[in-house]
């Protein structure tokens, strides 16, 4: 088995930024086409899509159960069922926007929040990070989603989760994710 690489940096094959111009600015997302000069010396474009970040959260209860909510995908055009999630606001830190995004969507309120990991959703096209996280220590409250958001919230056994995952029930990569790493942490505890 190999050892963990530490440094990423490599100069023979990293690639130098000459130019960007702002191709698209909408609410969300921002697109970039970016100059590059690569390790070669030859010049190529990659368009960059720039989002400010996201937050989801595996939130547990006592009785091994994990809260998913059931929304509506314009992009994919239908329901697709996921862990809490959402943007991080500007200047918000990321344990922040999961306590604000768990309340809004679910109405629960964390008394404990731990950090699982980040992720770089598309690596080839965006700085998109998602943190994901874990609760526990859950307080039911009511929901109070965002005036475009409609979303359903349900708790399903972490098994069942695990099964949807691994059969494509379960397509988001977030959630994905989610439940796989609370999969590993619970066989290694």
């Amino acid at each position: 088995m190999g050892e963990l690489i530490e440094h990423f940096e490599d100069p023979s094959i990293s690639e130098k930024i000459i130019g960007s111009t702002r191709s698209f600015e909408g609410r969300l997302l921002k697109v970039d086409s970016v100059d590059i000069e690569l390790p070669n010396g030859h010049k190529t474009r990659h368009e960059v899509i720039r989002h400010p970040g996201a937050v989801c959260v595996v939130a547990l209860d006592t009785q091994g159960r994990v809260l998913v909510v059931r929304q509506y995908r314009t992009a994919l055009e239908r329901v697709t069922i996921e862990v809490p999630a959402g943007k991080i606001d500007p200047g918000e830190d990321p344990e922040d926007a999961v306590r604000r995004e768990l309340a809004e969507e679910t109405g629960y309120v964390a008394g404990d929040i731990r950090r699982l990991a980040s992720i770089v959703s598309a690596v080839g096209y965006s700085d998109e990070i998602i943190h994901i996280y874990m609760a526990t220590d859950l307080e039911p409250g009511p929901a109070h989603p965002d005036d475009d958001e409609f979303v359903i919230s349900e708790w399903v056994g972490i098994e069942s989760l695990i099964d949807s995952v691994l059969d494509g029930r379960i397509e988001d990569s977030k959630t994905v994710i989610a439940a796989l790493i609370c999969d590993a942490l619970r066989h290694r505890m």
